[in-house]
């Protein structure tokens, strides 16, 4: 009976990100192409994702400490789900910068806990094999790729406007799944704000500049890449196939999270991935031909894929028991949070006025300055007390 709990529970998070990331696979490489098909111009295109991204970093933070401190995880997540659900369907009826900018935000409000809640409820179930966190995540890549290359082709068919549709089915379905989802109650502690006082120690604040500077880093690519690809003149079925390339890339380390974390320490994997991130963006800037910007979305392995599962694992083994919510919230406010809207903000503002090659080549900047801020901590002064290779 054990096992089938266990097995029961694991499925149902399964599902939940087969579902989430199947609607992120429609949100990330076509929403800001639909803005540009409305005749947004890039800077307002950059400010709606930074919006958005403004509004994930507070209220991931604002829902995950009430969450933490009165264990009502699963109510608000359902709540989220379902609110977020219906202002996602004021998309239908507006078009205009104002309007779409208004159901922006607050869609984003209450789309803002769902990742963090999912990432800490995933981490509390399965306990001691913590390690196995990718063979779960996996799923959320699988979506990505069937959902990313059915859109591409379902566009070219009919117009980008479906995918408002699409996301509104998918959205029904993570509200209505979302009822089936584990309590993973904690008894309730009256030090709360104490614990949350842990998060500014310097280990965790150097770690989350760092990864705050990774996902800035991305924001060419998640807000302009699909948009730099159309103006190399590549269709909707291309843009499609190397989003899913990317995500197949990342499926291929995330099944063997186990045996990549038996063998190396989070501090090496964050390492390694700020450095084939900065090769990445340098390149991505200068590739015309399908070939290398193929080539180049199979390092989402590493600079997603990897990056992503170390930063999970890393920010669970740094926060207290009573406060995992809140560590995982802190850690995603302050990368897709915080990290992408600046990084959608700049990246606009230089796609605009000057090209994607200045753009990209921002990005490696980013990702550069991160790895050696990084490394330099961790080899100056973590060496001594990791115990890991």
């Amino acid at each position: 009976m054990a096992d089938y709990q266990k097995d029961s529970r694991r499925g149902t998070i399964s599902l939940q990100y087969f579902i989430y990331f199947a609607v992120l696979g429609v949100f990330l490489p076509y929403f800001n192409l639909y803005c540009h098909h409305l005749g947004f111009s890039g800077i307002q295109i950059g400010a709606l994702s930074s919006m958005r991204s403004i509004l994930l970093l507070i209220f991931a933070i604002l829902w995950s400490g009430i969450a933490d401190r009165y264990q009502i995880r699963k109510p608000i997540f359902v709540g989220c789900s379902c609110a977020g659900t219906i202002v996602w369907g004021f998309y239908f009826f507006h078009d205009k910068f104002l309007m779409v900018l208004i159901i922006t935000g607050v869609y984003s409000i209450f789309n803002a806990p769902i990742i963090s809640f999912l990432e800490a409820m995933t981490i509390e179930v399965l306990g001691k094999e913590k390690s196995s966190y990718g063979i779960i995540r996996a799923w959320g890549s699988i979506a990505f790729i069937v959902v990313a290359l059915f859109m591409g082709y379902l566009i070219d068919a009919l117009s980008i406007r479906i995918i408002l549709m699409v996301v509104f089915i998918g959205s029904i379905l993570q509200t209505g799944f979302s009822l089936r989802m584990p309590h993973t109650r904690k008894a309730r502690t009256d030090d709360f704000q104490l614990n949350a006082g842990l998060f500014f120690r310097k280990r965790v604040v150097v770690f989350l500049l760092c990864a705050f500077l990774m996902l800035m880093s991305h924001g060419s690519y998640y807000g302009f890449f699909s948009i730099h690809l159309e103006n190399l003149g590549y269709d909707s079925t291309f843009i499609g196939m190397a989003w899913a390339l990317a995500s197949i890339a990342e499926i291929m380390v995330m099944v063997r999270s186990r045996w990549i974390f038996n063998k190396l320490s989070y501090e090496n994997v964050l390492i390694f991935s700020f450095v084939v991130a900065t090769i990445r963006w340098f390149l991505s800037g200068v590739a015309i031909s399908p070939y290398w910007i193929l080539l180049l979305q199979i390092t989402h392995c590493v600079t997603y894929g990897l990056f992503h599962m170390a930063s999970i694992l890393y920010m669970d083994s740094l926060s207290p028991d009573d406060t995992k919510t809140f560590g995982q919230a802190v850690n995603n406010a302050t990368t897709y949070g915080l990290g992408l809207m600046a990084g959608f903000f700049v990246s606009g503002f230089l796609y605009e006025h000057t090209s994607a090659v200045v753009m990209f080549f921002a990005s490696g900047l980013l990702s550069m300055a991160a790895g050696l801020i990084f490394a330099g901590y961790t080899i100056g002064f973590e060496r001594g007390n990791n115990n890991r290779i």
